[in-house]
């Protein structure tokens, strides 16, 4: 049985020195642990800030025309709601919907921030159809919806109801003041993590060893969280931010955990203690795990590239559960391995036998070696594969869908649905041009008539003036739907031509504005920013994979496969989402653009998720070639010896990635299909497939660097320098009786 020392574990860095002093002082490690998970959760329940959807976009024509009714109309700056009323028997003129009309705009005027209701009989703020059955009042607040207590909101509808509540009236509540209150379940992470466990425990093949790594998980998902309601006091976080914030922390907690354990479990079977069993671990499968996470927050930092600051708050956000799960699993796991012993293989499984871990091992050996005689055909179907999910992508359009796709029974969807049939498609999503008169008393009338005469133009509804009457807001109707591609043109044409030509020689200025301008502006940002981000990530992948493995071949191969993954998601999301394919499966009746800033964010978390499988994949290869200096038996030996642990932690991640497709939030269906989809691709097809068969196909050549470029870079080390734990997580290659014990209930 072997120990280590304080010298040899220093031999290790300072990791070692880590995993020393948590694994030998485990009761100690706990308890600090516990007072600082306290402590955090203390400070964030009192001094956490609030989420918001928030929306700037700085540099874009929608906040300019923000900015200047802040400053000059501050009575339109806020945001509204509509409450739609709908008959089925007479109109809405008869005396009775009259008054229930009247009594639910009584109760609207009473809601704090409510500075205007407007009036449906005299065209005021509000409006009825031609054949008198749909109406609408407009409720203003003083505030945009991001700025709004979530609490406002629920006020708003439960007292219109409860003023209806006898009425005979359909009443609906829509708006972008009613659209900023994202429902609350927890449905899908109660699911992704029952999903994970059921993998878990075939994987582990006992209880202790799978509760492991969903306690840890758990614990750095909550400290993830509670960080980010503190960081919510200084900067704002969209209400979409926790959600994908766990949906990212369980599966990267679950799956960092799962590398340790694995390792751990093997050292018992070697022959170590607990203790020393915990330490070896913890420096072998946990440096790549400190290199994966760090790899993930680089990827993410990709996102500031954009410059819009809700999409860099995501990644900020995704990206403080991915550190609290590293530091939790380098830190406090140790610290309960080390306790646990061999207590991990507690509760196993009575069809586990004791050659379970011998014949999985035969698997994914078996399948390297057939890997390894069919190279080029298996590289070429893996390819095609990916190739062929990639396809919808061509056809993929960046954009926000709006409440017409939200669920049937939601409020904001049957509001919507009723005022595009009563008052034209193009009515949910008004263009709102905020006018600076200037010196030019005529301004607001010369835009007026020159925006009426446009052809994607249905109705201009009067402007609005502000006290000193030289700002202006023009409410602007088109015919066709606000997430249509022929919205996004009739945009571009009035900001473009119709305005300018309208103000030209004028001391005027006019900026289009509105929500339909606004996720606009930020799918226009986003393809324009597209390339810089991809050249960022793509080119700090490459450096830091030729750094570690002295391989610019490797670390090409790395991005390109990484893109094909990509690729392949964003083909799923077009072919789901904008397509229809499969969408009543997920609870999708109408189709839409992709979220914008979905794709952007699906590349910078893959990039730095993919970067695990490809680190642990290639570090053990990089190890048998280095031992041995024959390239393609490497290969084989490589994929054999850690193809378990690739293909349990790819399952486990795209698991719990689509249970959050059972979530009522559109954008949250695009996160959990999309990620779920590249990892699930990268995971199965391109690290267990097309990536050996390439490397196979290399040999040799797969190590190349130039000789200047290898004296350039300075040297990272993912391995461990000390012998005894040169080998990567998860290898159970060795044939000795010892390695058969990996998984095996020791002592």
């Amino acid at each position: 049985m072997s120990s280590s020392t304080p010298a040899q574990d220093a031999k290790r860095g300072p990791l070692g020195a880590l995993a020393r002093g948590c694994a030998h002082h485990p009761v100690r490690t706990i308890v600090i642990w516990t007072v600082a998970l306290v402590a955090i959760v203390l400070s964030s329940n009192a001094f956490g800030g609030t989420l918001v959807n928030e929306f700037s976009i700085p540099g874009s024509e929608t906040q300019s025309a923000l900015d200047l009714l802040s400053e000059k109309f501050p009575e339109r700056s806020g945001d509204s709601a509509q409450i739609v009323f709908a008959t089925d028997e007479g109109t809405l003129t008869d005396a009775q919907a009259h008054a229930d009309i009247d009594a639910a705009r009584a109760a609207a005027a009473d809601v704090p921030g409510v500075t205007t209701v407007g009036d449906p009989y005299s065209g005021t703020g509000g409006g009825i159809s031609r054949d008198g059955t749909i109406g609408f009042v407009d409720v203003q607040f003083d505030q945009p919806a991001a700025e709004l207590d979530d609490q406002v909101v629920r006020q708003l509808e439960d007292d219109v109801r409860a003023a209806t509540a006898d009425s005979d009236l359909q009443v609906e509540l829509g708006g972008t003041v009613m659209d900023s209150v994202q429902p609350e379940s927890h449905t899908s992470e109660v699911l992704g993590l029952i999903a994970a466990m059921i993998v878990l425990l075939v994987v582990l093949g006992s209880m202790m060893a799978m509760a492991v790594p969903i306690t840890t998980a758990l614990i750095s998902v909550g400290i993830g969280m509670s960080m980010l309601m503190l960081a919510a006091r200084f900067t704002d976080f969209n209400e979409v931010t926790p959600i994908l914030a766990v949906m990212i922390g369980l599966g990267v907690g679950i799956d960092y955990s799962l590398f340790i354990v694995t390792r751990f479990r093997q050292a018992l079977g070697e022959g170590q203690d607990s203790r020393e069993a915990a330490i070896t671990a913890t420096t072998t499968a946990g440096r790549a795990v400190l290199f994966a996470g760090l790899t993930v927050a680089v990827s993410i930092s990709g996102l500031a590239v954009v410059g819009i600051p809700f999409v860099t708050n995501l990644g900020v956000g995704a990206a403080m559960t991915v550190v609290g799960a590293v530091v939790t699993a380098v830190t406090l796991l140790p610290a309960v391995l080390s306790l646990l012993g061999h207590r991990i293989s507690w509760g196993r499984l009575p069809t586990r036998a004791r050659r379970t871990t011998r014949t999985e091992h035969g698997v994914f050996y078996r399948w390297g070696g057939f890997v390894a005689r069919h190279p080029k055909s298996l590289a070429l179907v893996a390819l095609a594969a990916v190739v062929l999910l990639a396809v919808p992508a061509t056809d993929q359009r960046l954009g926000t869908a709006d409440a017409g796709t939200n669920p049937k029974d939601t409020t904001t969807r049957k509001a919507y649905d009723l005022l595009a049939e009563g008052f034209g498609p193009g009515f949910n999503g008004p263009l709102l041009v905020a006018v600076d008169q200037g010196d030019d008393p005529h301004a607001v009338e010369k835009l007026t008539k020159a925006i009426a005469a446009d052809p994607g133009v249905a109705t201009v509804v009067p402007p609005l003036y502000n006290q000193a009457d030289d700002t202006a807001q023009i409410p602007v109707v088109l015919t066709s739907a606000p997430q249509s591609e022929q919205t996004a043109e009739t945009l571009d044409r009035l900001r473009a031509e119709v305005v300018p030509e309208a103000l030209e020689g004028s001391s005027a200025h006019a900026y289009v504005g509105g929500a339909t301008a606004t996720y606009e502006d930020i799918a226009s940002k986003v393809t324009d920013r597209m390339g810089w981000f991809l050249l960022y990530i793509v080119g700090i992948t490459f450096l830091i994979l030729a750094m570690a493995f002295r391989s610019v071949v490797v670390a090409a191969k790395a991005a390109g496969t990484t893109m094909l993954s990509a690729a392949a998601a964003f083909g799923a999301l077009t072919a789901v989402f904008e397509w229809g394919w499969f969408g009543n499966l997920i609870g999708l009746d109408v189709t839409g653009p992709t979220e914008s800033f979905i794709p952007m964010m699906v590349l910078s978390i893959l990039f730095g998720l993919s970067m695990d499988y490809e680190v642990f994949l290639v570090s053990r290869i990089r190890e048998e070639y280095v031992r041995g200096g024959d390239a393609r038996a490497a290969v084989r030996t490589g994929v054999g010896a850690i193809g378990k642990v690739i293909v349990a932690a790819g399952i486990i991640m795209g698991v719990v990635f689509w249970a959050f497709v059972l979530s009522d939030d559109r954008t949250v269906k695009a996160f959990g299909l999309g990620l779920g989809v590249a990892i699930l691709v990268d995971a199965l097809v391109v690290r267990m497939v097309l990536v050996p068969a390439v490397m196979h196909l290399l040999g040799r050549h797969a190590w190349y660097i130039p000789r200047w470029l290898d004296r350039a870079l300075p040297a990272i080390t993912i391995e461990p320098t000390e012998q005894h734990a040169t080998r990567a997580v998860g290898d159970d290659s060795d044939t000795s009786p010892e390695s058969d014990r990996e998984l095996e209930p020791v002592g």
